[in-house]
């Protein structure tokens, strides 16, 4: 059986939900179109990008805006969360999964949110989705679309928590090897961890400021209940981006650290090139003298057995009197 179906091009899943009862009927892959039309209930329809005949089934869905197409359709990888005639739509942020397991690269949810209709589409499969789609099979307690997109959310801040005790788990191992007695100055790990965090900030501190613009809104001019959700959806991304920040930070220090410690390793090597320069210079002078092609050399001739002697111990004494120098002036 095609995961696709052919009748509903584009169609991944959609469920019909009844107010009132804690259930809800899937609809089928091979169902008319007419299946995924707001009848008894509400509908939830979740839609592949991939696939280039969804665009023209979301323009047959009735209920929905010009602009909430528009924004089901499209390639922002910018949050956005936007309100007109009733119906909210915009972006949000998520992670993708893969057949086998979960990712940590950042994905994008287009949804529209109407009385009757909720529609969301993805490009790649989505984390946080799959969880929302294994909870309402599970127990379809929905009572609206406006609930079930709070439900989206607050899965996504459940998985953002999970991602932070794994990010933490990560950053504390490189702590106790950075900080511990080896010192590791090296730590590749690090800087992918690092851009997770500054991703993940950024992408909520714009979801959070668009959720509290949302709350602002007027009452009829979005669906009911949404400025209430709004509200308590931010109050609980808040707390989550303030974990986020606070990890963000440790590896911003942790960072500055390792890069003290090759300051200081640096530096230290080229402390000791510095002191076999200052004492490898003066030997330099002299065996670059005795090794110039001229005549009237200093004990050339008869003196050339003792020559070799003395200009050895010449240079024992350049060094050493480098050496006092180096010494005089602190260095040493």
């Amino acid at each position: 059986m095609s995961l696709i179906s052919q009748e509903i091009p584009g169609l991944v899943w959609g469920y019909r939900f009844f107010p009132g009862e804690n259930r809800c009927q899937r609809i089928p892959v091979d169902a008319p179109f007419d299946a995924v039309l707001p009848g008894d209930g509400w509908v939830w329809l979740h839609m592949a990008l991939s696939d280039a005949r969804t665009p023209g089934l979301i323009e047959r869905i009735p209920g929905l805006s010009a602009d909430a197409r528009a924004t089901l359709i499209s390639n922002d990888t910018q949050a956005s969360i936007a309100h007109d005639n009733d119906v909210v739509h915009g972006t949000l942020v998520d992670f993708e999964r893969t057949f086998d397991s979960e990712t940590k690269t950042i994905a994008w949810l287009h949804f529209a949110v109407a009385d009757r209709i909720i529609v969301t589409t993805r490009l790649h499969p989505l984390r946080s989705i799959d969880r929302v789609k294994a909870v309402v099979e599970r127990n379809a307690r929905c009572q609206r679309p406006i609930d079930l997109f709070g439900m989206i959310v607050g899965e996504f801040q459940r998985t953002l928590i999970a991602l932070v005790l794994e990010l933490t788990h990560e950053l504390n191992a490189i702590e106790d090897h950075v900080y511990g007695e080896t010192g590791g100055m090296h730590e590749p790990g690090l800087a992918p961890l690092r851009r997770t965090a500054v991703r993940l900030h950024r992408h909520l501190r714009t979801v959070l400021a668009l959720l509290r613009r949302a709350a602002s809104a007027e009452e009829d001019e979005v669906p009911d209940g949404f400025i209430d959700l709004a509200e308590r959806l931010a109050d609980r991304l808040e707390a989550v981006d303030r974990d986020v920040f606070a990890l963000q930070e440790r590896a911003r220090l942790l960072y500055e650290e390792i890069d003290s410690q090759v300051s200081a390793e640096t530096n230290r090597h080229l402390y000791i090139l510095s002191l076999m320069t200052a004492f490898l210079l003066p030997p330099t002078l002299v065996t670059g003298f005795f090794g110039m092609n001229t005549g009237g050399m200093p004990f050339s001739g008869e003196l050339a057995l003792h020559g070799t002697l003395v200009a050895f111990s010449i240079i024992l004494g350049s060094m050493g009197v480098a050496w006092l120098i180096l010494r005089r002036i602190g260095i040493l």
